[in-house]
């Protein structure tokens, strides 16, 4: 393309330019062998340019190699070359495992020029025979340097290489200025060729993380096989070389085991002294402590949150309790004014049919007859309903004498059926429970019939035998069957049977069994003449009656109280009017007042008991 006309001056075309022509030129000689190598290479002649001015630098860098020639060159023990330094000989210590290969070759063809035995004697100077020469130290270099596997060999045991590991003591100071060159240093072992740098304070977590993998996982390619003693090839059998080899062997991999430790160590120590892994552990404490404390703070606030719905449940159930109960209340309140309504309605008309029937003489002018009507009233009192005393009321009200009695006469002859008919019933009730004991075998008792005296006698046994006692239904069998009269032997599953059915009989039969029992108890004991005993009471009890008594308790009297109480309980109706019954001599008043003054001795026991019990523990 043309350039622009520069100010003041003009653009002219004295021709059209020729049209462009493709010709074929085949390379001849070098650029012919320059053109092969192009295309075997699929490269461009740019490209082929480009790598020829890199050889020629090489080239001139090697023309411009400058060699250190080893002081104490000719010195040297031609039969020591093994440790030799190889590089110092050839006059490269400050390239050593740096220098390449081409490097190597001008170094050795310069120092042969020099010191080669041939260059030595025509300049006159006295040369050793054989192998003592010591140009043969240069030699040995040579070959050691020039072979890959033998110099990387060389290579592993640099004796200009340190080894040392840093203290912590060192490290605590200035951390990267100790660590970073050591690091630096022995990353040369590495299989791998990018080794990730120790980096600076100011590194990610990420970084420093993946530079101590890589060294806690480091892989070195460092042998020691340029250090084995023996040498399998001056070995005279094929014994004797695989013992030097076993040798071998055993003295590289426990070198090898040395230097992974001193690595080991080294990656140890910096981690100890890495001012970052301080920071990143504190950084990470913090972070666990705040998420701690977030996640308590978290469930604080839920136990809160459950605590406020509890609270508000608890709340809303009282109140709806509070409501509940205010509504039974005001049922039973207003359940309670009902019946007390009828109450009242009842007493009134109940009491309405006593004065008009006493108005009426009760319908008869005999005494004896008045007084069975009157009985018969009574019960028209206590069955009758309201709806049918106030029926029967309004009856009596408007009706004649005569009518008056018939209306009596037909409610009390109902009353009477109706009685008469629940007293069959429970016959019949009685019959068929009866029947069913006898069905299941005499009442569990394996065929065995059970009199009054036996069922008395197993009541007493189960209440002298609690639950607890060892082998309890044995041991009531064995109390049965050596105080029973009736000759039948009981095993303990017959007690037990009878037991449970025993159990399953309504109460009229139960108020029927013990009622026998404390006749018969009764009828035992009346028979002794009462005597006041000035001694001792019953042995549940240890003093007499309290001061105010009229009379004092006697012995026969106490035990007719006390099996009273066990006939009797708390549940039965009418209970202490029974009792005082079952005393003779003794009102309802008495009976009650000895039990209270019992069941205040033996509180004031208890209480000394305990007492004394207290002061043994002090």
């Amino acid at each position: 393309m043309l350039p622009e006309a520069q100010d003041g001056e003009e653009t002219t075309v004295f021709a059209a330019a020729a049209a462009s022509v493709q010709v074929q030129v085949e390379p001849v000689g070098r650029w012919f062998e320059a053109f092969v190598k192009r295309r075997s290479r699929n490269v461009s002649a740019s490209f082929q340019e480009l790598e020829e001015e890199e050889e020629s630098s090489e080239e001139s860098e090697d023309e411009e190699l400058q060699l250190e020639e080893h002081p104490l060159l000719r010195t040297l023990d031609p039969k020591d070359w093994k440790n030799q330094d190889h590089y110092a000989v050839l006059g490269l210590p400050h390239l050593r495992y740096k220098a390449t290969q081409k490097q190597i070759k001008a170094a050795h063809k310069a120092i042969v020029l020099k010191h080669h035995p041939d260059k030595r004697k025509a300049a006159g100077e006295q040369i050793v025979e054989g192998d003592n020469d010591y140009f043969t130290c240069i030699t040995k270099a040579i070959e050691v340097l020039s072979d890959p596997v033998k110099r990387r060999a060389f290579d592993s045991v640099d004796p200009t290489f340190d080894n040392a590991v840093p203290s912590k003591g060192e490290g605590k100071e200035n951390f990267f200025q100790v660590f970073a060159p050591v690091f630096e240093r022995n990353a040369r072992w590495s299989s791998k060729k990018l080794v990730p740098s120790l980096g600076s304070l100011d590194s990610t977590f990420e970084d420093v993380d993946n530079f101590y993998s890589f060294w806690y996982n480091f892989d070195s390619w460092r042998e020691f096989s340029y250090l084995d003693e023996e040498e399998k090839e001056k070995a005279e059998c094929r014994d004797e070389r695989r013992w030097i080899e076993k040798q071998n062997r055993a003295s590289r991999a426990q070198r090898k085991k040395e230097e992974m430790n001193r690595i080991r160590t080294l990656v140890d120590t910096a981690y100890s002294c890495d001012p970052r892994i301080k920071k990143f552990k504190e950084e990470e404490k913090a972070r666990k402590e705040s998420e701690k404390k977030a996640k308590a703070e978290a469930k604080k606030r839920e136990q809160e949150e459950r605590e406020r719905v509890r609270q508000a449940e608890l709340e809303a159930a009282r109140l709806a309790k509070e409501k509940e109960e205010e509504e039974a209340k005001q049922a039973a309140q207003q359940a309670k004014k009902e019946k007390d309504i009828q109450k009242k309605a009842i007493k009134k008309e109940r009491q309405k049919l006593r004065t008009t029937c006493k108005t009426w003489n009760y319908f008869s002018d005999n005494e004896a007859d008045s007084v069975k009507m009157m009985e018969e009233v009574e019960k028209l009192c206590d069955r009758l309903e309201l709806t049918s005393l106030q029926s029967l009321n309004e009856i009596l009200a408007s009706a004649s004498k005569d009518d008056s009695k018939a209306a009596v006469d037909k409610q009390v002859q109902e009353v009477n059926a109706q009685l008469q008919r629940e007293k069959e019933a429970e016959v019949l009730a009685r019959q068929a429970a009866r029947g069913a004991e006898q069905a299941s075998g005499g009442g569990g008792g394996g065929g065995k019939g059970w009199n009054e005296e036996d069922l008395q006698l197993l009541i007493k046994a189960v209440n002298l035998f609690p639950a607890g006692t060892n082998a309890r239904w044995e041991v009531i069998a064995n109390y049965m069957n050596l105080h029973s009269t009736s000759g039948m032997k009981r095993t303990a599953k017959d007690v037990i049977n009878k037991a449970k059915n025993l159990q399953r009989l309504d109460p009229v039969q139960k108020d029927e069994i013990n009622k026998k029992a404390f006749e018969k108890f009764k009828k035992e004991h009346t028979s002794v003449a009462p005597s006041i005993d000035n001694a001792m009471p019953s042995e549940r009890f240890d003093a007499s009656a309290s001061e105010g008594s009229a009379a004092p308790w006697t012995t026969e009297e106490q035990k007719l109280l006390e099996q009273a109480l066990k006939t009797y309980p708390v549940s039965t109706p009418e209970r202490w009017e029974k009792i005082a019954a079952a005393v003779p001599g003794r009102n309802k008043k008495d009976c009650m007042k000895r039990y209270k003054e019992l069941v205040e001795m033996v509180k004031a026991k208890k209480a000394a008991q305990e007492q004394v019990a207290g002061k043994n523990k002090k």
